[in-house]
């Protein structure tokens, strides 16, 4: 909690200090934007593991699939506090369920599995971000932010599974979350009148923050394209990628998850 404090405090103090010398942003400049919007997820998912049984080394990697594209909510906004500087957060969830249900009876060594039985999971997955983002570069048409700040992921799953007299019950609860310092990187281009394109890219490492035992990294970049219907209200369309990678080492070897989210992302902004 102490780590998470003073993580979220840094763009904020940041602010408050140059708050005196930039007591408001550019003339015609929205002080704040929020977008809201959905993405269309895909994803890519493979689990694997090392251990040794008798002095060999055994290890697997297998990809499972969680079954089709699922549109989920994403969020992001921007607190401008002067030409240069600026506050952006960003949040991202992934919610699926998934149940397969066995059609006709299987019975094999003297047991048998009935028609019905089932094996259902749920995966959920969150990230949010808060950065400090500082234009290297300001121009009319380009700018050029490099960013720092916190960013928060929680992943969670659990099964269950029913499949007669072999097993019933949940056989599968885990969950790990935490904060860790995020860099990043922001470019702006304003083409025409109306008209904003956004790309932008962060990067965090496990061993930065409190996320225990998992070794890894989370990666995330994204793209929109804006439209201005009017001065306080636009429209956006782009693409929005994560990728998560890490492992889970314990005394019998070691566990590791690699999830790849992507998919397109379209929504509304409002700026005031």
């Amino acid at each position: 909690m102490r780590l998470t404090l003073s993580l979220l405090a840094l763009p904020l103090a940041m602010a408050a200090l140059t708050h005196a010398s930039t007591a408001s942003a550019a003339e015609g400049d929205d002080r704040f934007t929020l977008r809201l919007g959905a993405m269309n997820i895909d994803s890519d998912n493979t689990i694997r593991g090392q251990t040794n049984v008798g002095g060999q080394d055994i290890g697997f990697s297998e990809d499972f699939d969680l079954g089709g594209k699922e549109w989920e909510p994403r969020v992001d906004g921007m607190f401008r506090i002067s030409d240069r500087q600026r506050l952006i957060f960003d949040y991202f969830k992934y919610d699926k369920k998934r149940r397969e249900t066995l059609g006709e009876g299987v019975s094999f060594d003297g047991v048998t599995v009935p028609a019905g039985s089932f094996v259902k999971g749920e995966l959920k997955y969150q990230v949010a971000s808060l950065v400090y983002d500082y234009s290297v570069v300001d121009g009319d048409k380009f700018d050029l932010g490099l960013q720092l700040g916190a960013e928060y992921a929680k992943v969670s799953t659990k099964a269950y599974a029913d499949v007669g007299d072999l097993y019933q019950g949940e056989f599968l609860d885990e969950k790990a979350d935490g904060v860790a310092p995020v860099v990043g990187a922001r470019m702006t281009f304003r083409p025409a009148d109306r008209w904003m394109i956004n790309l932008q890219g962060q990067y965090l490492n496990t061993s930065w923050g409190n996320f225990d035992d998992y070794e890894g990294d989370l990666t995330r970049a994204n793209a929109i394209v804006e439209y201005s219907l009017t001065d306080k209200f636009g429209i956006f369309a782009g693409y929005d990628y994560f990728k998560l990678d890490v492992d889970q080492k314990g005394r019998d070897g070691t566990i590791g998850l690699k999830q790849e989210f992507s998919g397109p992302v379209a929504g509304v902004s409002v700026s005031f």
